[in-house]
């Protein structure tokens, strides 16, 4: 079965621009990699030519997700596995790959129609390496991808079924959440999935938000940089939507901040890694073992005996 190996890109739908490409390279420390020939936006993070695309538009959303496969025979079989699961899927051209840096693409939906890619080849850049605009020790790639994203799904069987049983991912853990940033909510089963060592590349939950997008997650290689990151998003007002806390799941120290097309980014260091062949799925009462909690949140109580 031919397994996606890491989320490569992503496509963002964004409504102004400008503010995202200083909000990019002043605060998230992306680095511009150029534009694209309808004006797209591209930024790098590490070796890849880009990471990110970001579009010009009105919905300040999730445009569409890169899924990195080995070779182009694990992209043959990929291609092979959806349509026998009844999707459709579109050979990309010569062109369509060429305007995403990549040696060869495939199209298709994902059961919650999230326009979805998968490819082979990316175009490297090595012989001008990532240099960050802000003075940070730089990003956790590699062979873990770009990070990972948080979605609202339709159905969250269907979409455990699609992710694990098509795009060939296993599950890390669930969380059964009555809380979320120190307020109550219904209850609610969030899916985690990997695809490689990074913890989770991909979570999703019927979660009752408008915008398919929940968040993204960088990981940065000193927690010195999550705490800069976060004092130098307070100093620019930027909303703090998530304070620093570390979570459950995958024991990432990190925090929450407002994006300009308002969708989260979680900024953080020290996630544990999964180890297929001992790992073994878990499930959690609980998003976080301390913080995370948002504005406003009320303080909350010991524990009694």
């Amino acid at each position: 079965m031919a397994s996606v190996t890491q989320l490569g890109y992503l496509g963002l739908n964004v409504s102004n621009l400008p503010e995202w490409e200083r909000f990019a390279t002043e605060v998230l420390g992306l680095q511009v990699a150029g534009k694209t020939p309808n004006g797209s936006l591209c930024l790098r993070m590490d070796e890849n030519h880009h990471r990110f695309i970001l579009e010009q538009g009105d919905a300040d959303d999730l445009a569409f997700i890169g899924w990195e496969v080995a070779d182009q025979n694990a992209l043959r079989e990929l291609a092979a596995q959806l349509r026998d699961s009844g999707i459709a899927v579109a050979e990309g051209s010569a062109e369509d790959a060429s305007a995403r840096g990549v040696l060869e693409l495939i199209r298709f939906k994902d059961p919650n129609d999230i326009p979805s890619e998968a490819y082979c080849g990316p175009t490297m850049n090595y012989e001008s390496p990532f240099k960050s605009p802000r003075p940070i020790a730089g990003f956790e790639t590699g062979t873990m991808g770009m990070g990972h994203i948080v979605l609202r799904v339709d159905d969250s069987a269907a979409s455990l079924h699609f992710y694990r049983d098509v795009l060939g991912m296993r599950v890390s853990d669930f969380i059964d959440l009555r809380m979320r940033r120190g307020q109550a909510v219904p209850p609610l089963t969030l899916t985690f999935m990997h695809c490689n060592p990074r913890h989770h590349t991909v979570a999703f939950g019927q979660i009752p938000v408008r915008k398919r997008l929940l968040h993204f997650m960088l990981q940065v290689k000193s927690i010195d940089d999550v705490g800069s990151t976060l004092y130098l998003a307070q100093d620019r007002g930027i909303e703090i939507s998530g304070s620093l806390g570390r979570h459950t799941n995958d024991h990432m120290v990190s925090f929450y901040m407002r994006s300009p097309s308002g969708f989260e980014i979680e900024y953080g260091y020290g996630a544990r890694t999964v180890d297929d062949s001992t790992w073994k799925v878990q499930r959690h009462d609980a998003g976080s073992v301390w913080g995370h909690r948002g504005l406003g949140a009320p303080p909350q109580k010991p524990a009694t005996a």
